[in-house]
């Protein structure tokens, strides 16, 4: 285990290669994605093997609108983050203090309001989408138990998002692979055995991430040589909550319209019906899977960015960016690879249903080339954001949806009629999302956007 934690040692970016340094960061998170995405994964292949298609359908159809919910309390983990890996580069102990205490606070009382509220939009909302009837009652219930448990989650994301911006990617990694184990044993538990269907799923999920919260907790406390933690810290104080507003609100908004646009597009998906949408969850599924490294690599990015634009290092930020889009596009293209090697296999382990088996086989190499392009973005603007640009990820957000996400899948539905078309369309919508992260890298206004300056 020592061995192990000099490997993952927490990680000072701002000295040594930079190419090297961003993997030896990015491997545990990785890593941790990929326990992270069997959270959702495990309880898909169990709800579909022991329940049935329908309760997968269901659990499918509340990713986009669950995801719409939590956008903001996630926006203010990624402002926390930025804002953390900067203080840490610069040196300054105080003003990372104050970021960490009152991240917490604002994650709670956000959090909070989530949980009494959200319950009551969760019907309503999945009508509007046109959420089949057979599935309506169990979506609903999946998704109020995530909302009752939400501080759970929140806390997960906030608590390791600091650890990352300290340097520290291995702790959450342990914390991780831990609860993928006990959610994992819960949704055995829950489902399979005492047959509480979609309930037993979305409550194994909350204990789970509920522990895992807990131990990052514990790992900040631990952390007294690197800043201060008690009651000054966690009053929010006034400069630094809005800055992290100012930072989070926008990253927050730039992702509730990536999933106000998924949930414009979820009525075509659905109006293929129950086969296309179990379908549609186990390819989401998959995806998620090949997404892990992208956003890991991003991940990093942000980190780095953050921590070197803390120390002032600018020019070594630009030569990192363009060191990891190489290595981000060299992976996903080799794990698109095995994916469409073993698709038959992976689709299998969800569903026994061959109609579906198909389709997804079907799908799955039309997204193939976009991830690979997708994959130079997320590191891109992984960048952008660690340099303290919030705003020019949500223009670029909003153009990319309204004139190229949606306009494109109800326009190539309409032209192709088949399930296939929204595909397509995700794969533009990803090029699009591209092109314009590099005219917003080009520009260069990020460089000047730093929160915070070395200590001289």
């Amino acid at each position: 285990m020592n061995n192990l934690r000099k490997v993952f040692r927490a990680v000072d970016m701002t000295e040594g290669t930079p190419w090297k340094k961003i993997l030896i960061f990015t491997v545990p998170l990785l890593i941790g994605n990929l326990f992270q995405q069997l959270y959702s994964t495990v309880d898909a292949i169990i709800l579909g093997q022991y329940v049935g298609d329908n309760a997968l359908a269901a659990v499918g159809s509340t990713v986009a609108i669950f995801f719409l919910i939590i956008v903001l309390m996630m926006g203010i983990a990624m402002g926390a983050g930025v804002m953390v890996a900067q203080y840490f580069g610069a040196k300054d102990r105080n003003a990372l203090s104050y970021t960490i205490g009152s991240s917490i606070t604002l994650t709670f009382l956000l959090g909070l309001v989530m949980m009494i509220f959200g319950p009551f939009a969760t019907r309503p909302l999945l009508i509007l989408l046109n959420t089949p009837v057979e599935i309506l009652d169990d979506a609903v219930l999946y998704m109020n138990i995530l909302l009752w448990g939400i501080l759970s989650m929140g806390y997960f994301n906030i608590l390791s998002g600091i650890l990352r911006g300290l340097g520290d990617a291995f702790s959450p990694l342990i914390y991780l692979a831990f609860a993928s184990v006990l959610n994992v044993i819960l949704s055995i538990l829950f489902v399979a055995i005492l047959g509480w269907g979609v309930a037993g799923a979305a409550a194994g999920t909350v204990i789970a991430q509920g522990f895992s919260s807990i131990l990052c907790f514990m790992r900040l406390l631990k952390m007294s040589a690197t800043f201060d933690i008690g009651l000054k810290y966690l009053i929010p104080k006034r400069a630094y909550a809005l800055q992290i507003l100012k930072l989070g609100v926008p990253t927050g908004v730039s992702q509730a319209i990536v999933a106000i646009a998924v949930m414009i597009v979820q009525p075509l998906v659905n109006s293929f019906g129950y086969v296309f949408i179990a379908t549609h969850v186990i390819v989401m599924r998959i995806d998620g899977f090949v997404m892990m490294p992208i956003f890991s690599f991003g991940n990093a990015m942000t980190v780095f960015a953050g921590q070197n634009m803390g120390a002032g290092k600018i020019d070594r930020i630009s030569k990192a960016t363009k060191q990891c889009a190489i290595l981000s596009a060299c992976v996903a293209t080799v794990l698109v690879a095995l994916v469409l090697f073993f698709s038959r296999y992976i689709a299998g382990a969800f569903t026994q249903t061959q109609e579906i088996i198909e389709l997804s086989q079907e799908i799955l190499p039309i997204l193939a080339p976009g991830y690979v392009i997708f994959s130079v973005a997320m590191v891109v603007w992984g960048t952008v954001r660690g340099a303290g640009d919030a705003m020019s990820p949500l223009w670029a957000s909003i153009i990319n949806t309204v004139f190229v996400r949606v306009p494109t899948a109800y326009l190539f539905v309409y032209l192709m009629g088949t399930p296939h078309a929204i595909m397509y369309s995700l794969v533009v919508a990803w090029s699009g999302n591209t092109a314009l992260s590099l005219i917003v890298y080009r520009i260069g206004k990020w460089r000047t956007k730093g929160i915070v300056k070395a200590k001289t």
